[in-house]
């Protein structure tokens, strides 16, 4: 975690994340408060995913330099690295951010990029891949198919996969990738310091990276009066439902597109599986038409801290809090109440514009405008 605050705090236009309190949601809801820490922002990339996926792509091109050239902790910002990295290159699977991520940090290091798109992924995204300098690969198939290919691919080319995601045999990179998520929350825990402690957290899950990375960093700073745990997922691929009732990973197969793309993933990350096994206290699934309907409510003009910009898979966990808030038996369940202080992640912005626009009826420009 010191390492990556090291790293990630000097690169240019670093600066934390805001969080904007739902006052007026939170009313609606009879909860105390909600804190919705806004990463639509972070670097201009439009999502997360920077912390994690552009960090790993810097530890792997340190210890390459280290163990080849004889380095200790080269300064991949200095003037004559890009030179030093340029027969290099990163690759990673993506269904959008990471992928964008992982480019966006090749271009800062100086090295190549190769960036495997599954299907669903739309040319919106694939561009804004692209626009970092980045060579992408098409393949039929889901994202957990552009996964495997990107891993056996830099086995046979000798490149760096970047993955954000774990099949238990490749460790070190989605390791790096947690540990440069977990920043996020470490920033929330500085910038809530002088509030009653955060009761309960809801999570995107997909793969399970980010979820982990969050709820552990919580649980450090926590201790035994940790917050309730929920994850969140599309109901058509939900595999961290599945895995969790049936106690060991489960793929799920079949049509797992949704329109949280983000979160369009069939396999759970074996980096993420031992933390929230036993750690997730409850799940909540979405079916698709639960994301536009949070979308529009948070791009209107509002008294609260609104509007703000949040994409498909960006207010999944939002409108698994809303989900969970209006089943009485559920919010039971999970001690939801008027002294409940709920944090939850604006995991993305419009990082497909013209996805977003169809949605909400506006460009996020014309939203901020407001």
């Amino acid at each position: 975690m010191d390492i990556a605050r090291r790293t990630i705090g000097c690169w240019p236009g670093y600066s934390p994340s805001p969080i904007r309190e739902l006052s007026d949601l939170a009313s609606e809801l009879n909860v105390g408060k909600i804190y919705f820490k806004d990463e639509s922002v972070r670097f201009g990339l439009g999502s997360f995913k920077p912390l994690g996926g552009a960090f790993a792509v810097s530890r792997a091109l340190s210890r390459h330099l280290t163990e080849e050239a004889g380095e200790v902790a080269p300064d991949l910002t200095s003037p004559d690295m890009k030179a030093r990295v340029a027969g290099l290159t990163v690759t990673a699977a993506t269904d959008g951010n990471h992928g964008r991520s992982v480019a966006w940090g090749a271009q800062m290091f100086g090295c190549r990029c190769v960036i495997f798109v599954c299907s669903s992924v739309t040319q919106q995204r694939k561009d804004a891949i692209a626009a970092y300098g980045a060579e992408i690969r098409e393949v039929d198939g889901s994202f957990d198919d552009a996964v495997r290919l990107a891993g056996v691919t830099a086995k046979e080319q000798g490149w760096f996969v970047i993955p954000d995601t774990s099949d238990g045999e490749t460790v070190t990179a989605p390791r790096d990738v947690t540990q440069g998520y977990m920043m996020m929350v470490d920033e929330a825990l500085e910038q809530l310091k002088d509030e009653p402690p955060v009761t309960h957290i809801f999570l995107q899950a997909g793969v399970g990276g980010m979820a982990s990375a969050s709820a552990a960093r919580f649980w450090q700073a926590y201790g035994d009066k940790r917050p309730v745990t929920t994850l969140v997922e599309p109901e058509q691929c939900a595999c961290w439902y599945e895995s969790l009732v049936a106690g060991k990973p489960v793929p799920v197969t079949g049509d797992i597109d949704s329109a949280m793309a983000g979160l369009s993933c069939g396999e759970v990350s074996l980096i993420a599986w031992p933390v929230l096994k036993t750690g997730a206290d409850f799940m909540v699934t979405l079916n698709d038409g639960a994301v536009p309907v949070m979308m529009r409510y948070l791009a209107e003009r509002g008294g609260d801290d609104r509007p703000v910009v949040a994409g498909e898979t960006g207010i999944s966990g939002l409108a698994g809090l809303v989900a969970a808030a209006q089943d009485d038996a559920l919010r039971k369940q999970m001690g939801l109440g008027p002294d409940s202080r709920i944090f939850v992640v604006n995991s993305e912005g419009d990082t497909d514009p013209e996805a977003y626009k169809t949605i909400v009826g506006k460009s996020a420009s014309e939203v901020l405008e407001q």
